[in-house]
């Protein structure tokens, strides 16, 4: 019979009311494919490496590999496992992990001897591989070395540790043979002789002596003394301007210098004999003082001096009784920088690489050495070992100038610009000084690069 209400049979037979639901649709299944390892290939990254246009690369075996391999497509290793929602095998391409090569690829790892005329795709390495560094010096990961590098790339060499012997040696060595350094004579200074031509100091002597036969004869003639008394008298004032020249020419050439006037290097011309003054910083080569270890010094001085009495030995071959002779003299300079006081450029002073250089820097007394006390000064005594000089019973004098860091300076030479870069280089002739008649100075000639410096023991230079 009818019912006015719509019932349905379910699955175990039994009548219920109501309308059957309608079946749901059964929302898709998302199957994923399991991705294989790729250890860092590019090649082997699926849908990334369809995006460089790339193909899928022959599977890798580890192990020997026997007889003649075949050419053909690419083939894959399957493996049981993971199943789809279909049930079908997912097949996966097996990929070794390890280091790459340069080109971004897994090298091949042979565990044994290669037969069949197979040629070896890759050599195993024992390590990672050592990166190339670029010749900038830039430093990248990786063992390629456990020191510093230089300039190429390659690892720089660096000696042990030196006793203070050796390091003291080797330094004194190094500022003889180093081309960088110019070791000054204890000739280039002031010479009063060194500013006259030979010829014309010849012709004045000869002029003198003939003025004395000739005045001698003409008073043994007619007993008239008059020529004689003016060659005399000539001859006196001659000598007078000599010895005056001897005993402060050299202050007058450094009060010369000091009145010279200072020019703009922003307006100096090229090849113009300019005098610049301002605070010097060290090159590429900085020096040390020989006697107080003063660091970073663009010139150094250290002059021994002894004293002759009656009896004691000679410094030199020149040197004569109750004075003062030199022994020993050690000068280098360097190339620098100079910082311009008039302008605030800085330009670089050529005084290095066996420049002419005239020096007239202060030096002050480091030390001075008698019978009484020579046993008082056992690092006076260690710097004449080095030197191989005699401590005997001598009356010594040691003096050490030099122009350090932060110092201020006044150099004479010529302006060089080469390559936007500032220079002051030695002049190609001597620079003379004309005559100095308010102080009765003869002319003195300046050869290459003048360095006029005060004493700078006891002044603070300017930190740089």
């Amino acid at each position: 019979m009818g019912s006015r209400y719509a019932s349905h049979q379910l699955g175990n037979g039994l009548y219920v009311s109501g309308r059957p639901e309608q079946p749901k649709e059964k929302p898709p299944t998302m199957s994923s494919t399991a991705m294989p390892y790729t250890g860092g290939d590019i090649k082997k990254s699926g849908e990334l490496g369809k995006m460089f246009d790339l193909h899928v690369e022959k599977s890798r075996k580890s192990g020997p590999i026997s007889g003649p391999i075949t050419g053909g497509p690419a083939t894959s290793r399957t493996y049981s496992g993971s199943l789809s929602s279909s049930g079908v095998p997912v097949t996966r391409t097996k990929s070794n992990s390890g280091p790459l090569n340069k080109h971004g690829e897994p090298t091949k790892k042979s565990s044994g001897p290669q037969s069949g005329g197979v040629t070896p795709m890759a050599r195993q390495n024992s390590g990672p591989l050592a990166p190339v560094l670029p010749t900038t010096g830039l430093i990248t990961s990786g063992p390629i070395s456990s020191g510093p590098l230089n300039s190429s790339g390659a690892p720089r060499k660096i000696s042990g540790p030196l006793d203070s012997t050796g390091s003291i040696k080797m330094r004194t060595t190094s500022f003889a043979h180093n081309q960088a350094v110019t070791n000054l004579n204890p000739d280039e200074g002031y010479s009063i002789a060194s500013s006259f031509p030979k010829p014309i100091m010849w012709s004045v002597i000869l002029l003198f002596v003939m003025g004395f036969i000739a005045g001698g004869f003409i008073l043994g003639a007619v007993h008239n003394p008059v020529l004689l008394i003016v060659v005399v008298i000539i001859f006196g004032a001659v000598a007078a301007l000599l010895v005056w020249n001897i005993c402060w020419g050299k202050r007058a050439v450094i009060g010369f210098v000091g009145r010279y006037a200072d020019a703009d290097l922003r307006t100096a011309k090229d090849g113009q004999y300019v005098k610049v003054t301002g605070v010097v910083t060290c090159g590429n080569f900085p020096l040390e003082s020989s006697f107080q270890k003063v660091p970073r010094c663009v010139y150094t001085s250290t002059s021994l001096f002894e004293y002759r009495g009656w009896d004691s030995k000679a410094a030199n071959a020149k040197h004569r009784r109750f004075t003062w002779g030199l022994r020993s003299m050690e000068r280098h300079a360097v190339d620098f920088y100079i910082s311009d006081f008039q302008s605030g450029l800085r330009a670089l002073v050529k005084t290095g690489y066996g420049a002419r250089v005239t020096p007239y820097v202060d030096e002050s007394i480091v030390i001075d050495i008698k019978p009484e006390n020579k046993d008082m000064t056992p690092e006076f005594h260690r710097w004449l070992l080095e030197r191989n000089l005699s401590s005997d019973d001598r009356i010594m004098r040691l003096k050490e100038g030099y122009i350090k860091e932060g110092s201020t300076v006044s150099v004479m030479g010529v302006v060089q610009r080469n390559d936007n870069v500032l220079m002051i280089v030695p002049p190609s002739e001597p620079f003379s000084t004309g005559c100095q008649w308010a102080q009765c100075v003869l002319p003195v000639s300046l050869e290459g690069i003048v360095l006029r410096c005060e004493d700078t023991s006891n002044i603070d230079v300017i930190p740089v």
